[in-house]
């Protein structure tokens, strides 16, 4: 965080010094909210959680060098004590983000923000001192910690926010003003707890609806694609920049392919000439992410050439999303394990088809969280899919929502030993170290409650141990 004395923090936040002999001295170090990560000069935000309540450890991150903490109650060390915590971390952020000057991109969608985000980060960080979301932390929380971690020589700060509900992007954008918000698409994610996907699209817009007018260098940045995403256009009063592989789209692609390998290639066009991109990501729907990318980084100033060099060299900074491992033994992993909805487990189940041509391919799936009323024909949906790209074997884990997966399967056709339910992580990779051989791919996905990283690290494990387990 760019240095802030203790003083002006609590004027900022509206908050009280505890304990504070020289309220001069500096924040100089991060603000952060995992006692583990304390240092010196940092500042830490004491969060009650349901099983942790950092105030507990404010002596700690005091000995570890922190200047403060950032509390709700004193302490009996330096501390700053407020009525809320996450409220006053927000205010903090953007009393920041204003001294700073750096350009702010957002960005939200129902699937690939994080993909994007990582991909957007990549390309900028070549032009200037970049920051951005690690992983997927796009909350109140995660957010505001995110911004600061910019210093005086952030140049970009990359910022993915999630919504849970209306409103939750407004928050964020007061919080963290963006001059360029980027919506990537509006599919079906969390339907269950909007209640559909004009909800869902009324919720992602806020994002449009906070930027600068186009006279103040607002720019919405909009899935061409996608009608829901296309018509919040009419939301703002941004410039609006189109991306996407339709005709009318101000950044597109054209020849879109897929390797041998199953990684996606195309023509990259923007306003300012035309250029390949070769990407080391896996599947066709990393194109439009990539497009979102290219329409971005084309606003603050890159050319065709440098950004399509970006792009192809750009890899997966986040874990378990498509991450693509070959065992010693020739069996390949594929995690893409962290999240699931009915728009990311096509593209996952696409991208399986496309690596496995010529070899054995198995698709190991579990629930998709939040989907609502949709759930059945949703899970039944993906399970058809599966049969349809010819996946060799369906692995359907966990309760009904599992079996749901192996009943569209079946009804699609699949039948004797092509599509199998088992009841957790362990009984999948006790079926998959007994049957895979070398040259196998297995796609592992599922919403994150399931869990089903461990089938992707147990498989791991495995190969490293010298093969395939044959009990």
């Amino acid at each position: 965080m760019i240095a802030l004395s203790l003083a002006e923090i609590a004027a900022v936040v509206g908050g009280q010094t505890h304990d504070i002999p020289d309220p001069s001295v500096q924040v100089t170090g991060p603000v952060v909210r995992d006692s583990r990560e304390a240092g010196p000069g940092s500042l830490f935000a004491a969060f009650v959680g349901e099983r942790v309540d950092g105030h507990d450890y404010a002596a700690q991150v005091v000995e570890a060098g922190a200047v403060a903490v950032l509390a709700s109650r004193p302490v009996g060390v330096p501390a700053i004590v407020v009525e809320d915590v996450p409220s006053a971390l927000g205010a903090l952020a953007r009393h920041v983000v204003r001294r700073l000057g750096a350009t702010l991109v957002a960005l939200t969608g129902s699937a690939g923000k994080t993909s994007t985000k990582d991909l957007i980060a990549q390309v900028l960080r070549r032009k200037a001192p970049t920051v951005f979301t690690p992983g997927s932390l796009n909350n109140e929380i995660g957010l505001p910690l995110t911004a600061l971690s910019a210093t005086e020589e952030t140049k970009f700060l990359v910022l993915e926010m999630g919504a849970r509900g209306i409103g939750h992007i407004r928050y964020l954008a007061e919080l963290t003003p963006p001059r360029i918000g980027l919506v990537l698409n509006v599919g079906t994610a969390h339907i269950g707890e909007f209640g559909g996907r004009e909800q869902i699209a009324q919720a992602k817009g806020e994002l449009v609806e906070a930027l600068p007018c186009a006279e103040d260098g607002g720019v919405a940045v909009l899935n061409a694609d996608d009608p829901l995403v296309r018509a919040m256009a009419s939301r703002t009063k941004a410039k609006v920049v189109l991306f996407g592989e339709s005709a009318e789209a101000d950044v597109r692609a054209e020849n879109v392919r897929l390797t041998d390998s199953g990684q996606p290639a195309f023509s990259l066009h923007t306003p300012s000439g035309a250029c390949d991109v070769t990407m080391r990501l896996y599947g066709e729907h990393h194109v439009s992410n990539a497009l979102a990318a290219a329409a971005v980084a084309h606003e603050l100033g890159m050319s065709a050439e440098e950004i399509a060099l970006a792009l192809s060299e750009a890899g997966s900074l986040s874990r378990w999303r498509m991450e693509v491992t070959e065992r010693p033994d020739g069996v390949t992993i594929v995690n893409d394990a962290y999240n699931a909805n009915p728009e990311s487990m096509r593209a996952a189940l696409r991208a399986l088809a496309a690596m496995g041509q010529g070899r054995r391919t198995w698709a190991v799936l579990g629930k998709m969280a939040e989907l609502g009323d949709e759930a059945l024909a949703e899970h039944d949906a993906v399970g058809r899919l599966a049969v349809r790209l010819n996946v060799s074997k369906l692995v359907a884990v966990g309760g009904v929502e599992a079996s749901w997966l192996q009943l569209g399967a079946y009804n699609e056709g699949s039948w004797g030993e092509e599509s199998v339910h088992v009841s957790d992580a362990q009984a999948a990779v006790d079926l998959l170290r007994s049957e895979l051989r070398p040259g196998d791919v297995v796609l592992v996905k599922a919403s994150r409650s399931v869990g089903l990283e461990s089938v992707a690290q147990a498989l791991l494990e495995t190969g490293a141990e010298g093969g395939v387990d044959a009990r």
